[in-house]
């Protein structure tokens, strides 16, 4: 059992996050088996690899006008939907406006999602947080 700062139950190790963290049970330390852990991790990961590529795919051919990226960038730091400082609009803003790498002069979600490099500006914690809902508030960005 683990310490729940929600005050909820106490749960399981492995309902830390449900589907993402399986611990690995070996009843005996030497039938443990590195290779095989390993070898499973990396096949969970790659599954994961083709819709997270057909997403960034999606994202380079979804053109946004400058109109539009400057309410994403209002609503996303001026009405708060990031929980990140607002004096990171203007950083956001000029990466997106001003990309300082040719590959990010696109005008694409792709190219706005990388101005999430500001981001990095704030401490650990809160670049996490940001960081986490980036991906899901771009997604919502593009069914606009």
């Amino acid at each position: 059992m683990h310490w729940n700062p929600n005050g909820e139950e106490p749960r399981q190790f492995g309902d830390i996050v449900s589907g993402v963290f399986t611990p690995v049970l070996a009843k005996h330390s030497k039938s443990f088996s590195l290779i095989d852990c390993i070898s499973v991790g990396v096949d969970r990961m790659q599954r994961n690899f083709e819709p997270m590529r057909k997403q960034v795919e999606a994202w380079q051919g979804s053109e946004l006008t400058d109109v539009t990226v400057k309410v994403v960038i209002y609503e996303a730091f001026i009405e708060g939907t990031l929980e990140a400082p607002k004096d990171l609009a203007r950083r956001v803003h000029d990466l997106y406006f001003e990309p300082k790498y040719e590959e990010f002069r696109p005008r694409t979600i792709r190219s706005l999602f990388k101005c999430g490099y500001a981001l990095k500006e704030l401490d650990p914690i809160s670049q996490f947080k940001a960081t986490a809902k980036l991906g899901r508030f771009l997604e919502g960005v593009s069914a606009w």
